[in-house]
């Protein structure tokens, strides 16, 4: 079944990126306003760099001069 009514984007209206230590190493805290709200992402490494080729395929797909 498909779904006929989608809900509206959260669209991005301020970010913020801090580092944060604790005992196992340092971490990303990716904190995004919204017009929904907050969303607070903590990223180690890995989902670091994910989230930065995520970032690229989607570039790419809108702007192809990149």
């Amino acid at each position: 079944m498909k779904r006929k009514d989608k809900a509206a984007p959260f669209v991005p209206t301020e970010i913020h990126v801090v580092t944060v230590d604790d005992e196992k190493g340092a971490l990303g805290i990716l904190s995004i306003k919204t017009t929904e709200g907050i969303l607070e992402i903590a990223l180690d490494s890995h989902a670091a760099y994910a989230v930065v080729d995520a970032i690229g395929a989607i570039r790419v797909k809108l702007d192809p001069g990149i």
